[in-house]
């Protein structure tokens, strides 16, 4: 039986890098994936980009109205077998179309491998990866390291080289001087402690 993974990890943890790769390696065998990332995320348009500059197409970007299992399923008869579909910044999903994506792996029998982030800058869950905790088969977690040197847990933001704390939940990198810091959870709270302060 097909399963829904979930990879999650901190900022610059190799999330996209890995997804490349995976594509990379059923490609190599002849197999087919269908690539989707969340229209909202509008950095590299109609491409993913990891952080080593490896540059990907997607094969469809997805709108919070669509609904995932009919378009894999039609995706899926009209131009042969999906081997498996890899998401990036499943963070962007809904929920209900996390569901689909859970409905995916287990009505039509087709792996699909998510990666995103658990929490945003506030340390508060995205509506998708906390479905995603929820449904997942299997749960991955990609390391990374805060600038201590400890295990960076925290997707710090900064505009214009200063951390901020307060926002709307959604802001994408490269727009409007917007850059994030991946921290450990002690890093985490003295910059925002000092934030408070000033």
């Amino acid at each position: 039986m097909a399963k829904l993974f979930f990879r999650y990890g901190a900022m610059n943890s190799g999330k996209t890098t890995a997804l490349i790769q995976v594509a990379y390696n059923y490609q190599e065998r002849g197999m087919r994936t269908y690539i989707l990332k969340p229209a909202v995320d509008v950095k590299g348009q109609q491409c993913i980009i990891s952080r080593l500059r490896v540059v990907r197409e997607v094969d469809k970007l997805v709108k919070p109205s669509e609904n995932l299992f009919n378009l894999i399923e039609k995706e899926n008869e009209k131009a042969g077998d999906i081997n498996c579909v890899l998401v990036d910044e499943a963070q962007f999903l809904t929920s209900d179309q996390v569901t689909q994506l859970f409905e995916v792996a287990v009505l039509l029998d087709i792996p699909v491998i998510c990666y995103g982030l658990r929490t945003d800058f506030q340390l508060k869950g995205f509506k998708g990866s906390e479905q995603l905790l929820l449904l997942a088969h299997s749960l991955e977690e990609l390391k990374t390291i805060c600038k201590c040197g400890r295990k960076a847990v925290a997707n710090t933001r900064k505009i214009d080289g200063e951390f901020v704390f307060t926002g709307d939940q959604v802001a994408i990198e490269g727009e409007k001087n917007v850059e994030y810091e991946s921290l450990c959870a002690q890093c985490y709270y003295r910059h925002k402690t000092e934030k408070d302060k000033s």
